[in-house]
């Protein structure tokens, strides 16, 4: 095996410094899809039919469809079809927000409908208005159950955020693509991409657990 770390470890700073274009795509569209999510996922259970359609016909497009086409779409499409060039980076969390809320609502669906139906018929009965019953009672308890499948969601999209670099943004992947054109050595600067993937990867899962711990012990 022909590898020699030495020639690209002196760009492993300008690797690095990836990770925080990278942590910003993947928490904001953490957000826009979690918001995004709890919305569609009350539409979902909604009793008017409408709003079923419209979430279920949301969930269909982002969930049948590949990241990386909604991806292309927003950020090579914007001109034709807004007539303004989205900046790549507007265009990744938006991209990613978009499709996890697709995955979210469905999660965030289930974990209220595992919630006990006693619960709701309690709170009907003592009067508490739909709203509040919602957010103080139901979705408190439904995040205790769905928080290891939010987790995943999230690591999920850490990962998938490589494929930003196709628009150009200067993520980890991109990064190190751009050191392997220059030192005319790939396979050493991915690797170390892949190494950095997966101690962000690790870093969310020990996170998850050490919260997860502490809501149930919260219980």
């Amino acid at each position: 095996m022909n590898l020699d770390f030495s020639r690209v470890m002196p760009s492993l700073p300008y690797i690095l410094e990836g990770i925080y274009i990278t942590l910003q795509v993947v928490v904001l569209a953490a957000l826009l899809g979690f918001s995004l999510g709890i919305i569609l996922s009350l539409f979902k259970i909604s009793t008017i039919k409408p709003l079923n359609w419209l979430a279920d016909f949301y969930t269909s497009i982002f969930r049948g469809t590949p990241l990386v086409l909604q991806l292309m779409l927003i950020y090579f499409g914007s001109p034709q079809v807004f007539g303004i060039q989205i900046e790549p980076f507007t265009a990744a969390f938006l991209s990613f927000g978009l499709n996890s809320a697709a995955y979210i609502s469905e999660i965030i669906r289930a974990g209220i409908m595992a919630v006990d139906k006693g619960q709701k018929e309690a709170a009907i009965a003592l009067g508490v208005p739909y709203r509040k019953m919602m957010t103080d009672i139901i979705l408190p308890q439904a995040m205790k159950n769905i928080l290891p499948a939010l987790m995943n969601e999230m690591i999920t999209l850490t990962k998938e955020s490589a494929v930003v670099t196709i628009i150009g943004l200067n993520d980890i992947m991109r990064r190190a693509y751009i050191v392997g054109g220059q030192s005319y050595r790939f396979f050493e600067p991915i690797m170390i991409a892949g190494l950095i993937y997966y101690i962000l990867v690790m870093i969310l899962t020990i996170a998850g657990k050490l919260v997860e711990r502490r809501m149930r012990r919260s219980d």
